[in-house]
């Protein structure tokens, strides 16, 4: 099978497409024929190995999981003896950080794992992008505890994340507040936004806030920034990134008892993640933006977009499965 591959850490061209030997389901896995993955954040930090502590759990100097990728949708081609939860011809999404392998024509995964049946209608390109932005929007609202009724200002409103933690506050019953730049107001209102701030009008450093949470989705902030955003009987921030010199770790503990507290989101994945963002996409509530699409042979190009740091929503790659 064909699949985009590197050998060693570094920028987008350390990635080349290959001929490798397709996976072997294991009992309790079943075959993916993979028609669509994305390139994400993710991808490019495990790639290039940034921060330099995640080769603790890639391999020390060169990486041990050569095919990365994280996001899938595609169709089951095979499945284990002891799975009975998927069928042959089922039409399935899912989220694989940890083994990855997304960025190929067949992946093999766990029938209990990351992943579901995808809803009908619902386009591969689609079901690919909804998960690894998203399960980061909901680790944002799950460790926040918002709630109904509650004032969120989004920061970062067109990527990956922030795109996903909009339409999701907004089926949760938040009142939302989204920043970002000028060339996307319209997106952003599309969303679901109550409120859209332009931030390179100079909205965001004018705003006199007063929100129960503060997402910054882009990791472009700080907690001294923001705190004057917070309501001030109590809110909470929480960023995307470990921000400068990390402080994004050891802010919680400093204002454990504080009423402006920083909190930061640890995401987590399972079948039931899944299944929840599928319900979010079967009833119309959360689709996930799309930037660019690229083909396979052209990951390469993919991950050089991501990198820009310029792109809205997510950036799709098609696979075509060989027979």
């Amino acid at each position: 099978m064909k699949a985009a591959v590197h050998t060693r850490y570094g920028p987008p061209d350390v990635v080349s497409i290959a001929e490798v030997d397709r996976p072997s389901p294991g009992g309790g896995d079943v075959l993916v024929a993979v028609h669509a993955t994305t390139v994400n954040r993710t991808d490019c930090a495990y790639r290039a190995a940034r921060p330099f502590f995640v080769r603790a759990a890639t391999g020390l100097t060169r990486p041990k999981r050569t095919i990365l990728g994280t996001e899938f949708a595609g169709v089951v081609v095979a499945a284990g003896r002891d799975v009975a939860n998927f069928d042959v011809g089922d039409r399935v999404f899912g989220y694989n950080e940890g083994p990855f392998g997304t960025h190929a024509e067949f992946l093999a995964v766990p029938a209990d794992g990351s992943i579901a049946a995808m809803p009908a209608d619902v386009p591969f390109a689609t079901a690919a992008a909804a998960t690894e932005g998203a399960h980061y929007a909901l680790a944002f609202i799950r460790t926040a505890g918002v709630e109904a009724g509650q004032d969120v200002l989004v920061n970062g409103a067109t990527g990956a994340i922030g795109s996903a933690a909009v339409q999701l506050l907004k089926q949760l019953g938040a009142t939302v507040t989204a920043v970002c730049d000028t060339a996307n107001l319209e997106l952003v209102k599309g969303l679901g936004a109550d409120e859209v701030l332009d931030y390179t009008a100079g909205e965001l450093t004018r705003h006199t806030g007063g929100y129960d949470a503060v997402f910054d989705a882009v990791g472009k902030s700080t907690f001294g920034q923001c705190r004057r955003l917070l309501k001030p009987d109590g809110g909470v921030y929480l960023s995307s990134e470990l921000g400068p010199w990390s402080q994004n770790l050891l802010l919680p503990l400093v204002t454990f008892f504080r009423k402006s507290k920083v909190r930061f989101p640890i995401p987590r994945h399972d079948r039931r993640m899944v299944e929840k963002l599928g319900s979010f996409l079967a009833s119309g509530e959360f689709t996930p933006v799309i930037d660019r699409h690229f083909a396979l042979d052209e990951i390469v190009a993919a991950y050089e977009y991501v990198e820009t740091g310029r792109k809205v929503g997510n950036v799709v790659v098609s696979v075509v499965p060989s027979g």
